[in-house]
This record gives C-alpha cells, structure tokens and sequence, in this order.
C-alpha cells in the first residue's frame, strides 16, 4: 500500500515527468555529493552550479549565480488562491484556484523532463516541538536542495513523523516518461504541508507563485530564486502559515527573536517586527556595547507564536538557518554576521550573486570591509569595470543559524521563549519618535497596523515614498489583513499576561537632514529602556503622549553618546498639529479593508486624532 506521500509525488510526477525522482535524506554525505557533482559541472565547462571559494577565509563557502532575471521575490507574480476573492483582501494578488491550477498544469506539464526530480522531507520548526510542522517540499534544481538542508530541518524521519505506513526508499528511482497533463491532487492526507517548485524555463512570463491554503499548498513555476523557491521561508512560514495561524489560534509573524540579558544574567524574550531596510538582521545579532549587556539570537525573519499552557506568549523560529542580503553587511554594521559567514561551518555556507575577487578566490559585495579588489568579475560572472554595481543589490548568504556566535541556548527548546516585548519599527525621518510604549494590546495593535516606512534608493519604488507595511506583513500575510487585524485583537483577549508593545524608528533626522540617533550596537540603549519598562515599571519613568508613554532624558542610558540635548529632544518630539498629512494617509489604508477592519481600529485611530 502506498503512503499519502508518494501518492502525492508519483501524481506530480505523472505532470512533470522526470527521468529519475530522488528521496533526500538531508544527511551530510548527500549535500557533500549534491555540492560535488555542481564543482564538477564547472569544470567540464557545463553550466555552473556551485563554485567553491577559498576556505581558508570563507570555511566550507560556495558560490550560485542565478538566472539573470531571476534575482528577487516577485510579488506582482505572486498569489494567494483562496475560493473567493475577500478571503485573500485588497493586500493580496487572487486568482481562483480552478483557474490557477489549470494556468498551472499547463506550465508544469513536462517541466522535469531530462531532469531529477528531488523529493525533499522537511521540518519547520523543532521535530519535538508541538508547534512545529512538517512539509514535503518537490524540486529539479539542486541549489534548492543545498539551500533547504540549511534553513529548514530536513530529514528522513519527518516521512516518519508524517505518519507514514511504509517510509519510501531514500535513493533514485526510475519513473515512467509518459504521464497525464490532467490536474495533480494534494493527496488524501493533511498532515503535511505540500510544495511543489521547478525552475521551469526561466521565462518570466511563465512564473507563478501560488498558494493554496485550504489545501496546505505552494506551487511555484519559473524562478529558482530563495523566498520563490525555498518553498519553505516565505510562502509556508508566513503566507500558508498566517492562515493555519488564523483557524488554529496562533501567530506566523515577520519577526525578529531576540533574547536581551543584564548585567545579572536576567534574560527577557523579544520579537520584532521590522520592514526590509530598518536594520532587522542587525538587531537580531546585535553586538551591545553597554557592560553586561548581550544580544542571544533565535531567529533574524519569522517567528510563531503561540499562547502556551501558562497562559503568555511563547514564540519558536520555524527556521534553522540565516538567508539575508549580503551588501552592506560587514564588521562595522553587523560583525556576529561576519562572523557567522567566516567561522567553521556547521553546514556549508551559500553564497548566491556576490561579485567575486579573482585574484583571492573570494567573495565581495558592496559594502564589505576593505578596499575594493583589483580583479573583480561581477554577478553575472563578467569583468566588473567601476561606476557598475558588482555584486547584486540583493545578492544574498545562507548560512546555519548554528554558525551563529550569538545563538541562544533556548534555540532548540521545543517550548520555545516566552514573549515579554513586541516591538514595530518603521524607517520615517521625521513625526514618529525613537521609542513609544503603548498604552495597552488594542493601542499596540494599532501601532502596528499604521506602522510604515520610506523608501530607499535601493527599493524598487521612488525613493522618499512613504509605504504602509502592517506588522512588516503586508507581502507575506495569507488572507484579508482586516481580518488580521481582529486575530491580533482576539490573541491579546485570550492572553493571561500580554507582551508590552512598543515602537521604534532608528532614522529620524535632523534640520539637516542627518540622523540624529546613532543605531546600530547603540539601539542597545533603547531595548535597555524596552526591557526595563517590561520589568521594572514603577522604578523606569515614562512620560505620556496622544502615541503613548516615550522615555524622558533622564530614563534613557545616555552616559557616551555625543549627541546635543536639543537633538535628542527632537528624537522623542510628538506634535500632533504637524500629524494632518499622516492622518489623512492612514485613514485612506484603513478604508481599504472596509467591513473587514475591526472597529477598534478606528477608535484607536479617532483617539489620535483626537
């Protein structure tokens, strides 16, 4: 008798008919292979895969260039197929699922053909943690197989723990070359979240990202770039997982997880919520200059949190590795990350769109320490001459999360971390103050529903444009964000003790237009004042304003910072006389959602505006 798994993966095989279809195992010798047989197609001249680099200075560090067109999500491509189109709300692309998996079919038919199907078992989360899920994910690229056994926890014993009567035989197997171009099914089971994903042709005008969430599916088509591809980040943890957060009573979140200890070895859990751009990766391995001060790390991207028997909030990171963006980063913005990508791997580090020094055999991006190599040949592999950018802006790292020299010893706890503080953070240089506690959830809620950033010259958008971003959920959040909103709401009512909520926005400016608050190993100072007020709130003052309760001077650990006391008074100024334009542009994103906003909503917002 065979199991709901291969089931499912002999009718996608049918569709996509590959030459052989191979069962991961996510063992160590398995990637070492997969890793060797890439080398080795560089060097007969084929298609380069994975090119090693000098493991002297980047231990166990390979390089991946992909397609020239496929280089970031794509969000335009990108949908949410619930079976009505309120269901997925004005923040998502809909498209009927009848609709989608007939467009799907059609592209998919075939696509495997002369390849390899590879059949990848996965955990997001901790095997033994009872919020964790487990996932079957199919593919015909090997960069996604590698890529995966670093991020997710992929293994043979999860076809196990799926249930499985009779575990498929991990190794190839041969499989018919004729099939059926018919509809595949999802199987009879739904103990295991379904992905599907080929890199197709590449044609941009035949990629799709499709979610289905009534049927724990992702069938991605044409892109073999990470949150396209690594079906397990974006398109499980936050989309299809919002929804499994919805109808069972939990959270998916685009958060942080931190853990801030004091200087008597107190440790209080925090999750934050911060759009690309605000510096999430570097709060996440924040390196605090205070004595006694440190930064332990859980997660840099998603958290899930659920309400634990104790009554709070209890959140995991369903990932285990790190997938961020390589420019930019370096000793000075993010030394644990250079750390991390430098230091003895627990697995194999990627390394996907950076230039490459050939004189070292290195990889370099803009913004790495150091001058700028000689002999440089960009991301596309070409000789890189000045004026051009030579690694991709979004060139990116996957690295372990074990690698980390500030990974949290609660990391692998099954229960995960209790919450005491959620932060929302926004990139606005000027009317939102460096730090705001909320009055109470509802309050908190709000802020994190107006919360919003301006864009940099480096994101798609106009440069200076002010974007709402609920939560730094917008893209990512699986069905109507009104809807959202009340789960929010609902979560804080069935609360014994909710976290604090509180806000923060590193880059207000000065009437020169320079940033007037240091960031960086400094935002330390602002998560002291977070931690202090979760804890000790009768003994650290706060003084109230229309947006809540801000730190005067004299409650903010000020003691080194050169910074003029009329400029840090402008960090924490709140007029709401100058607040009219925001107002207007709040209400208007509110309006969107319509009967599906809760109402509390817009008391909080008629509060403000008084």
């Amino acid at each position: 008798m065979t199991t709901a798994v291969e089931r499912w993966v002999e009718e996608q095989a049918k569709l996509t008919k590959p030459d052989r279809i191979y069962w991961c195992d996510g063992s160590e010798e398995e990637a070492r292979r997969i890793l060797e047989i890439g080398i080795y197609r560089e060097k007969i001249g084929a298609e380069q895969v994975f090119h090693q680099l000098n493991h002297k200075n980047w231990p166990d560090a390979f390089l991946h260039r992909s397609h020239p067109t496929d280089v970031a999500r794509t969000e335009h491509l990108t949908y949410v197929c619930h079976p009505g189109k309120e269901t997925a709300g004005p923040n998502n692309n809909w498209m009927d699922p009848v609709e989608a998996k007939q467009k799907l079919t059609k592209l998919s038919d075939g696509c495997m053909r002369g390849k390899t199907m590879y059949v990848i078992p996965y955990m997001m989360g901790h095997p033994d943690s009872p919020y964790s899920k487990a996932c079957i994910q199919i593919t015909d690229v090997s960069y996604v197989v590698v890529s995966m056994r670093i991020m997710t926890r992929m293994s043979r014993s999860v076809l196990e723990k799926i249930g499985t009567s009779r575990v498929p035989t991990v190794g190839t197997s041969r499989v018919p070359t004729v099939g059926t171009s018919r509809v595949p099914t999802v199987g009879d089971s739904d103990n295991f979240v379904k992905g599907f994903h080929s890199v197709g042709d590449f044609d941009p005008n035949k990629r799709f990202i499709m979610h289905f969430p009534d049927e724990h599916l992702v069938w991605s088509i044409g892109s073999g770039y990470g949150g396209n591809a690594l079906l397990g980040k974006k398109c499980f943890s936050l989309r299809i997982a919002s929804w499994l957060g919805l109808k069972e009573g939990w959270l998916a979140e685009h958060m942080v997880i931190i853990g801030i200890e004091d200087p008597q070895g107190n440790i209080t859990y925090v999750a934050a919520a911060l759009p690309s751009a605000c510096g999430k990766t570097n709060l996440a391995m924040l390196e605090s200059p205070l004595p006694g001060y440190k930064v332990w790390t859980l997660g840099d991207d998603i958290a899930w949190m659920n309400i634990g028997p104790d009554g709070r909030l209890w959140a995991i990171n369903p990932e285990a590795g790190l997938f961020g963006v390589a420019p930019g980063t370096s000793m000075n913005t993010n030394p644990n990350m250079i750390k991390t990508l430098k230091g003895e791997k627990f697995y194999p580090t990627l390394f996907t769109n950076t230039a490459l020094n050939i004189d070292t055999n290195e990889p370099w991006w803009e913004g790495l320490d150091g001058p700028v190599p000689a002999n440089l040949v960009d991301w596309q592999g070409k000789k890189w001459t000045p004026g051009n950018k030579a690694a991709h802006p979004n060139s990116r790292f996957t690295v372990s999360i074990y690698d980390c020299p500030t990974l949290s010893k609660e990391f692998d706890n099954p229960k995960g971390v209790p919450i005491s503080a959620i932060i929302f953070g926004g990139r606005r240089t000027h009317l939102i103050p460096l730090v705001v506690e909320s009055f109470n959830w509802q309050n908190g809620v709000f802020s994190g529903v107006r919360m919003g950033s301006e864009t940099t010259s480096a994101a798609v958008h106009k440069e200076g444009v002010l974007r709402r971003d609920p939560m730094a959920m917008l893209p990512f959040c699986g069905y109507n964000m009104g809807n959202y909103f009340s789960h929010w709401l609902n979560m804080g009512r069935k609360m014994a003790n909710p976290p604090k909520i509180f806000s923060v926005n590193w880059f207000r400016v000065d009437d020169d237009g320079e940033f007037i608050w240091p960031g960086f190993g400094e935002n330390i100072r602002v998560l002291k004042w977070i931690v202090d007020r979760v804890n000790e709130p009768d003994k650290i003052g706060a003084k109230e304003t229309p947006l809540g309760f801000i730190p005067q001077l004299k409650d903010l650990y000020l003691d080194g910072l050169d910074i003029p006391k009329e400029k840090l008074e402008k960090l924490f100024e709140v007029d709401i006389k100058d607040w009219g334009a925001e107002l207007t542009d709040v209400k208007n994103f509110l309006e969107k959602f319509g009967e599906n906003l809760p109402e509390e909503m817009w008391d909080e917002y008629n509060k403000i505006k008084g």
